[in-house]
């Protein structure tokens, strides 16, 4: 294996020295063909990522020209038509107009994306329909640093979105189904003052939030500053679980059922300061921060019935948890121009976060007499420094060259006490559990972007990435895992000859997923009630990365003002699968992952964006949006039918329209998005159930003044329930438990004032 591995190295480096020799002969082929055709037109100065060199025109003696200025303009740059690699950008507007208050419920109307949990309340991004980890999130270009949560930020810090729905190799390759970029505001050249302040209400109980915005500029120096504040008290609806057994015959010997309540208090504070000082010819040095605090008080509650068969040895549990979180992320950024059209761009960073929780748990018996009573406290952090380098430059003409490497040191460690006592005696279990974990990740990169003819671009590339990751506890022999992958990377941008409006992209991907740290590390996480749909969880250190081969496909049709209709389509085959392992240790149930066998994924998206006035002048002035996805996955270890990729969701799409009042200041809004669950073969004896989700959401805006406006809205008008099913099958029958979890909307309202 080693050999093969080296060789196949040994044949991407020769390919990429080669490169230069390649696309000269390129070059020349393509030269008769640039020669006929007019030149495309230039794009904005401010893109330099893609440098394009560009001829000195002769200077013309005594001869009295008409003089032409022309000035690119980065905010009418559309990227995602013109730029070869396929990217959806989300702006500031699109991000704030329904009043979202979570980046979440921002993503969720987008194509092809959806998001796991409970519908109304957050949860994972997701895209093609596949589970966490599949989905690469970044912040400002690089790997969200550990313990971030895309919930911890607040749409109004954001500047804009960028979806890719395939891999390039600047930035990080673990991205099988694609990488979501988060841009935080950057200074404006005029200032700003904004402040909002608002609140929401849920389920009888009021939450409030504040958002001030300043910027200005001062000569060379200028800055942005985004602070945010949200208190929120909140009260779940009763969650209804039942578990039912049944032994070979079909008779059912166990039926009981647990209802939970949960209420309490979360609190976030957040502040995003930037600075830029502006050194001349091209040189700037720009400092941007990130600090989250939050802070969570809960309450559960829950008790459970037995109508036929055992108990559970545990039949109520009254829960208190007190838990904080912080965290400080850093970047200092310097740029300089280097020669004619040359720049170097490097990063520098370091981030820091701790959690802290603590859990005091009563459980009881089915006359809610106490048996256990449980404290656990725990303490968590997490830090590291992150860098990044990148040289670009034309190297030759309609050629825009860059290259340069990125990686990060990230340390973590957590600690955690157990103690229990019984006063009638039971087992008790007291534990003092402490473990360090070290991750190391370096990359390096080479990408050419070249125009080949005026309608006709590539963009092509070549990444290694490498990742060590070791680890040491108190309750585990030493950890050490490490793998490293080779990415190459194809995208071709085609604009069809005798239109202006519709072109075909192409792309050819290798991309992975790494196994994440927890899931190396073998510590035991118990379950109350350990049982095969309950099972307590491990990680597993032998781990490999999942690697994929990428297909995409896509055809746009660009129409005026701003209209859409695009058709894409993708394949996934992914090496080393990871699925969760169910077996029996010392008498109790664990869940492992565990590398298994191949997954092939595919589906097709559909997108419409439809301003009424691009067909008739006269029409009133909305626009419609709809999207749908379709997605298909199997794994060769898994028997079928439904033996698909855990967690993938078959079926999405989301219809909006926008309706703007011309004699009134007022704007109005909607989205309805669904998403399809559906039974999913997990193992051979394990499947599993989720329902489709329905959600919708409705928004007003009013413009009192052009700075002073009030926007209402109502999330998950449709306010549906929840259910989801595990299911458990050997020689002794069937076991089989069902959660359902109600949901509620939310109406909110946000009053935005600028000065």
């Amino acid at each position: 294996m080693s050999f093969v591995k080296t060789y196949q190295q040994r044949r991407l480096l020769r390919l990429l020295a080669a490169s230069p020799v390649i696309l000269a002969m390129f070059s020349a082929y393509a030269a008769d063909e640039q020669a006929s055709t007019p030149a495309p037109a230039e794009k904005p100065e401010a893109k330099d990522t893609k440098p394009a060199a560009k001829p000195v025109p002769a200077k013309v003696p005594e001869q009295k020209m008409q003089q032409i200025e022309v000035k690119g303009n980065i905010q009418t740059y559309d990227e995602r038509r013109n730029d070869t690699a396929t990217k959806i950008v989300v702006t500031q507007e699109e991000i704030l107009k329904n009043g979202d208050t979570s980046i979440g419920e921002v993503l969720k109307r987008l194509p092809g994306i959806t998001l796991g949990g409970v519908q109304g309340r957050g949860g994972d991004v997701r895209m093609r329909g596949l589970g966490a980890g599949y989905t690469m999130i970044m912040l400002n270009g690089e790997p969200s640093p550990p313990g971030f949560s895309l919930d911890s930020l607040s749409p109004d810090m954001i500047e804009r979105i960028e979806i890719m729905r395939a891999a390039t190799a600047e930035f990080s390759t673990q991205a099988v189904a694609g990488a979501i970029n988060i841009i935080l505001k950057k200074a404006i050249q005029t200032a700003q003052r904004e402040i909002k302040a608002g609140g929401q209400f849920e389920n009888h109980k009021l939450g409030t939030g504040l958002n001030l915005t300043m910027s200005d500029r001062k000569g060379p120096i200028s800055y942005s500053l985004n602070a945010g504040l949200i208190a929120s008290h909140y009260e779940r609806l009763p969650v209804t679980t039942t578990e039912s057994a049944f032994d070979t015959s079909g008779k059912q010997t166990l039926q009981n059922t647990t209802n939970t309540n949960s209420h309490g208090l979360f609190e976030s504070f957040n502040l995003a300061p930037r600075v830029n000082l502006s050194l001349g010819n091209g040189e700037t040095i720009t400092s941007q921060s990130f600090v989250n605090f939050n802070r969570f008080d809960g309450n559960n509650h829950s008790r459970t019935v037995t109508t036929l068969g055992t108990p559970p040895p545990y039949s109520g549990v009254d829960q208190t948890i007190h838990s904080g979180f912080s965290m400080v992320r850093s970047d200092l950024n310097w740029v300089r121009k280097i020669g004619t059209g040359g720049k170097l761009d490097m990063k520098f960073g370091a981030n820091y976060n701790d959690r802290n929780s603590d859990a005091d748990s009563l459980q009881l018996d089915t006359q809610d007499q106490l048996l256990v009573h449980r404290i656990i406290n725990s303490s968590a952090s997490d830090k590291g420094i992150t860098g990044s380098g990148k040289f670009s430059t034309p190297y030759a003409e309609d050629h825009a060259l860059a290259m340069g490497w990125d990686g990060g040191i990230s340390n973590r460690s957590e600690d955690k006490f157990q103690r229990e006592t019984s006063p009638v005696g039971m087992k008790t279990v007291n534990s003092d559990e402490s473990y360090k974990a070290s991750v190391k990740r370096l990359a390096m990169f080479a990408q050419d972007e070249w125009s080949v003819t005026p309608r006709w671009s590539v963009y092509y590339g070549l990444r290694w990435e490498g990742l060590d990751t070791t680890s040491q506890g108190s309750s585990y022999a030493d950890v050490e895992n490490k793998s490293s992958v080779w990415s190459p990377i194809l995208q071709t941008l085609w604009k069809l000859s005798d239109t202006k409006n519709d072109q075909v992209r192409f792309g050819l991907t290798r991309t992975y997923k790494a196994p994440a740290t927890n899931t190396l590390i073998p510590r035991r996480f118990s379950s109350l009630n350990n049982t095969p749909t309950s099972p307590d969880t491990q990680g597993n250190p032998n781990l490999r990365p999942e690697l994929a081969w990428g297909l995409d496909l896509s055809f746009e049709h660009y129409l005026a003002d701003g209209g859409l209709l695009s058709a894409s389509t993708f394949m996934r085959r992914i090496e080393d699968i990871t699925r969760k392992s169910l077996t029996q240790m010392d008498g109790l149930w664990v869940s492992m992952p565990i590398n298994d066998g191949v997954a092939t994924t595919k589906g097709f998206e559909l997108e419409a964006k439809l301003p009424i006035r691009s067909l008739y002048k006269t029409a009133p002035a909305i626009e419609i949006r709809a999207n749908v996805a379709r997605n298909w996955s199997s794994i060769s270890t898994v028997p079928g039918p439904n033996n698909r990729i855990d967690q993938q969701t078959p079926f999405s799409g989301n219809f909006g329209l926008d309706y703007k009042l011309d004699k009134m200041p007022l704007t109005l809004g909607g989205n309805y998005s669904f998403q399809t669950g559906g039974p999913v073969q997990i193992a051979v004896n394990q499947s599993v159930y989720t329902v489709p989700k329905r959600v919708l959401d409705m928004y007003a805006l009013w413009k009192f003044t052009p700075k002073i406006q009030l926007r209402m809205s109502l999330a998950n008008g449709l306010h549906q329930n929840n259910i989801s099913e595990s299911t458990y099958t050997d020689a002794n029958g069937k076991l089989q438990s069902s959660t359902l979890t109600p949901t509620t909307a939310v109406v909110r309202g946000m009053l935005e004032v600028r000065f």
